[in-house]
């Protein structure tokens, strides 16, 4: 009997090298750093990775020092980077993670930026189980807003479940100008995850419930609310899970977190309630860390 096809990630989006300190200390202060890969959809694909299903992640990366670190790093963590693009031209994105007091960017004209609608069409869907993106790809730059769309009506149209994060980033576009291009890809998914205060301020939706009316067609939508729980609303009904507690060392990077591991258990098969209590688990465990994922496995 021939063993059963390994389930698949796709995650697709911006990975860019990440400065940090290597201590809880400001950037300011700080006497080393680490320099790590960071971006939301390559931290995605490195929790699926973790949790032992195959993960894969595309995007473009600038022929650079760091772009090679951060591709070199991903492998190294179990994911697929083997269709990665390599640009000669632009450079690899780069953020500064100051712990406490969020991070700056340094990505404009970045390798990523220049994804388009011909990158979306040379991606190979074939055996891709879940292909996961985020709002982020849409603000970058025009033509990655369009590489998105392309790429998300080419996985409709191949039978790929789309999960899609809404992952609004305040420094690249306000709410005002992301709020109905967020709806209409939040629209074209499958699965969707959106924090209850970002709903809020991009579509004025105070509660889950108000999410819901706003998405009723999503098949599967899951509403986090930081400290308090996360909400999933699927064919099945309303299931809410609260959330761990935990000594919170530095938050960014749980969304990813908790995204990788609801993704993770979807891909087990795992029932709501579990998918839910995977995210919360995969996200405690990176509000302790300084760094977007964490070494070790999940499974």
């Amino acid at each position: 009997m021939n063993a059963p096809r390994p389930r698949t990630l796709l995650a697709v989006g911006e990975t860019m090298a990440m400065i940090v300190p290597s201590v809880f200390t400001s950037v300011v202060d700080a006497a080393s750093f680490l320099v790590e890969a960071g971006g939301a959809e390559s931290n995605v694909a490195t929790h699926v990775a973790s949790a032992g299903h195959r993960a894969v992640w595309f995007s473009r990366l600038g022929s650079d020092p760091l772009g090679h670190r951060v591709a070199q790093q991903l492998r190294s963590r179990g994911v697929d980077v083997s269709t990665v693009g390599w640009d000669d031209t632009r450079p690899t994105g780069v953020y500064v993670k100051n712990p406490g007091a969020g991070v700056t960017y340094y990505r404009r004209g970045s390798a990523a930026s220049a994804l388009s609608r011909s990158d979306a069409d040379d991606i190979d869907l074939a055996g891709v189980d879940v292909l996961h993106v985020s709002g982020i790809t849409a603000a970058i730059s025009d033509t990655a807003r369009e590489f998105l769309e392309q790429l998300m009506r080419r996985a409709r149209e191949a039978g790929v479940r789309i999960s899609f994060d809404v992952n609004h980033r305040l420094p690249l576009w306000d709410a005002a100008a992301a709020a109905p291009v967020l709806l209409a890809l939040a629209q074209r998914a499958d699965t969707v995850f959106t924090g209850r205060d970002e709903a809020e301020t991009l579509w004025a939706t105070a509660t889950a419930d108000d999410v819901r009316a706003l998405l009723p067609d999503v098949d599967e939508l899951v509403v986090k609310d930081g400290d308090v729980g996360a909400t999933a609303f699927t064919g099945e009904g309303r299931v809410f899970v609260p959330a761990l507690v935990v000594d919170v060392v530095e938050p960014v990077g749980a969304g990813d977190a908790f995204a990788g591991g609801y993704v993770a258990a979807l891909l087990s098969d795992a029932s709501t309630r579990d998918r839910l209590t995977a995210g919360h688990a995969f996200a405690a465990r990176t509000l302790m860390s300084l760094t977007d994922t964490v070494e070790g496995s999940y499974a």
